[in-house]
């Protein structure tokens, strides 16, 4: 079983997200709740972005204590110098550098050769290393790289001291079964792969980021990155909660573990969607708001008898306090029931078939009951 540490890029990539802005004050909220939840790894921003960015990034440096710090930066002196002084203050500060590793972004982004990036990207690094002790490095848009490029970028960054090495899917071109298979190629082609950590980073244009981040796993990346409730620019990011959920319940299958506390996934996710304004679907995975809501009547008994019937992850494993037994014309006398007793009401046998048959009626004129209904029902 392997470790693997939780890189939270939701104050970076998630503030991203068109619509999104985060004041200072709000990111070190999230950071300190970041820190509740035991990520491993806290991206606070783009130091060289703005004024405000370095200002929130050095003071999430400087009183959030147990992640990493890191912050973002191009390959440029300016950048890194920016990114090494805003994290400065951490126990554990990183600066990670993203540079172009594609052919499209070589032409038509970079406008550079392949040999003057990779030179830029080396060069980077080792100046890096002089200003912190950990740096890690991301060959930008790698999913859709020349592979014997990437290889060589990885081994000639890591000689220049990358500590981490981080795989990024930037525009979310990869399918799971070929992502694995690049992970496995990439340790099995460049040599000095293991003197650095490996890492993976999916976005979810495809929709498969969650997918090719748990093939990445399966593959032996032993740090992944994401933003939590899955927010980041155009389709999102790998959603971290569902990450942490999947290799919880599946531990053999990804031969790997975390050490988040899983009680305060729910906590996060909401925070989250408060300060940066983006609402949490209601269909969303592990914590949207129909994730412990049961509709069907046979769902619904089933549940009350036993939550395994219907429910691989219990609210109070994520930090809820319960579910919700939605009242539709499917429900059945079980949730009926289950509902009025909330309500105080104790019914026999006959009294709760007379009241179901007056809830049936109702229940097809409205689209939900609720308890308000119920009492109603109740006093006639």
């Amino acid at each position: 079983m392997r470790k693997i540490d939780i890189f939270d890029t939701t104050l970076r990539d998630g503030e991203q997200a068109p619509g999104c802005r985060l004041n200072a004050k709000e990111k070190l909220e999230i950071a300190h709740q970041l820190a509740r939840l035991g990520v491993d790894v806290i991206e606070a921003g783009f130091a060289a972005s703005s004024p405000g960015d370095y200002k929130a990034i050095k003071t999430i440096a400087k009183e959030v204590r147990g992640p990493v710090i890191t912050a973002l930066a191009r390959g440029v002196k300016e950048d890194i110098i920016a990114a090494a002084e805003a994290v400065n203050p951490a126990e554990r500060p990183r600066i990670h550098i993203v540079v172009s590793s594609s052919n499209i972004h070589l032409e038509t982004k970079m406008r550079k050769s392949g040999e003057t990036v990779l030179q830029m990207g080396i060069d980077s690094v080792r100046y890096a290393r002089n200003l912190c002790g950990e740096v890690e490095y991301s060959p930008e848009d790698a999913s859709r790289a020349d592979p014997d490029y990437l290889c060589r970028t990885l081994e000639e960054v890591i000689k220049a001291g990358a500590t981490v090495v981080n795989i990024p899917d930037t525009v979310g071109f990869a399918v799971p079964g070929e992502w694995h298979q690049m992970f496995s190629d990439l340790r099995n082609r460049v040599p000095n792969i293991d003197q650095a950590r490996i890492s993976v980073h999916c976005h979810n244009d495809l929709g498969m980021a969650v997918a090719n981040s748990l093939e990445a796993v399966r593959a032996g990346v032993e740090q992944v990155e994401g933003c939590f409730n899955g927010i980041g620019e155009r389709a999102g990011n790998a959603s971290l909660e569902e990450i942490i959920m999947a290799i919880h319940l599946h531990p053999d299958y990804c031969r790997a573990y975390t050490t988040i506390n899983l009680k305060e996934i729910y906590p996060t996710c909401y925070l989250v969607s408060k300060y940066t304004g983006l609402p949490i679907p209601r269909n969303k995975a592990v914590v949207g708001g129909n994730a412990f809501a049961h509709a069907s009547g046979i769902h619904q008994d089933g549940v009350l008898k036993d939550h395994r019937n219907y429910e691989i992850i219990t609210p109070d494993l994520i930090g809820l306090d319960s579910r919700d037994i939605v009242l539709t014309a499917r429900s059945g006398r079980s949730a009926l029931n289950f509902r009025l007793s909330s309500l105080g009401y104790c019914l026999s046998p006959k009294e709760l078939e007379d009241v179901y048959r007056n809830f049936l009626q109702m229940a097809d004129r409205k689209k939900e009951i609720f308890d308000e209904d119920l009492r109603a029902i109740m006093g006639e």
